[in-house]
């Protein structure tokens, strides 16, 4: 048990706490730059550290707030999980023969960190619109709005579900802010809630998928995982209790600052 991997836990918690920003988004850059890891080892041992912190949160979003959609759950999944199977494929074949992953790794957790940075920054602009259309008291304009993507909200939806496969697998940055950004857009009538639960639900298996695919491929450090974990589950819970009197519109801007030059970085590395 290393006490700097759980220092670090500690740290990626409180904030993951504070500000609901992904762990991934911090924790796989905190592990590259400050530890000097291997970015495939980063992202294996984060994507199975994310599937477990997560287990918790959907246990409480669906038990005890009900805030879970799961039929939207599925469809993610029918995108997300098949394409992060052939992702690992694919990872498995490059090693195979030789091949260096490192370079695409790291272009794509560099894309990924930057898609989330503006999310971050769109973030409050969708919550805000949506919190507003759920309060208008014209009950023919709230039918109109609800029904905006009627048709196309099942195949944008698995579609979605891809998207996030193949850039959670390369990158573990992902299943968070840009899951709920992209819900946000496509279900405008979805309660905050319910949209934070239903992106959660659906990061369990898709980060689990993927982790179990790298720990295969030898890119996850166990010891790495139980420091990690030792410090960022009594850090998330505090950062939780914390969130109401930090803040957060001061903090997430400065994180969306962060992760943008820290994406910038990996892209033009």
């Amino acid at each position: 048990m290393n006490l700097g991997y759980t220092l670090s836990g500690l740290a990626v918690g409180l904030l993951v706490g504070i500000t609901g920003v992904g762990g991934g988004s911090l924790m796989t850059p905190l592990l590259v730059f400050l530890f000097g890891f291997n970015p495939a080892v980063a992202v294996g041992t984060d994507l199975l550290f994310a599937s477990i912190t997560k287990v918790g949160g959907v246990w409480v979003h669906h038990g005890k707030h009900g805030s879970v959609d799961w039929k939207i759950v599925g469809w993610m999944a029918v995108g997300s999980l098949p394409v992060a199977i052939a992702t690992l494929f694919v990872l498995k074949y490059f090693m195979s023969v030789g091949k260096e992953t490192t370079g695409v790794i790291t272009y794509t957790l560099g894309i990924a960190l930057i898609l989330t940075a503006f999310a971050l920054l769109v973030r409050s602009v969708l919550l805000s619109k949506a919190k507003n259309q759920r309060t208008m008291d014209d009950a023919e304009s709230n039918l109109q709005n609800s029904a905006r993507f009627k048709h196309l909200q099942i195949p944008v939806t698995i579609l979605i579900g891809a998207v996030l496969g193949v850039l959670v697998t390369l990158s573990s940055v992902g299943a968070g802010a840009l899951g709920t950004v992209a819900l946000l857009f496509l279900y405008p009538r979805m309660t905050t809630l319910k949209i934070v639960g239903t992106d959660l639900a659906h990061a369990i298996p898709l980060t689990a998928i993927a982790g179990i695919g790298h720990l295969s491929l030898g890119n996850v450090d166990l010891v790495l995982l139980g420091s990690l974990l030792v410090g960022s589950l009594p850090g998330i819970w505090i950062g939780s209790h914390l969130s109401a009197k930090i803040p957060e519109k001061y903090l997430r801007p400065f994180l969306a600052l962060i992760l943008l030059l820290i994406g910038l970085k990996f892209v033009l590395h």
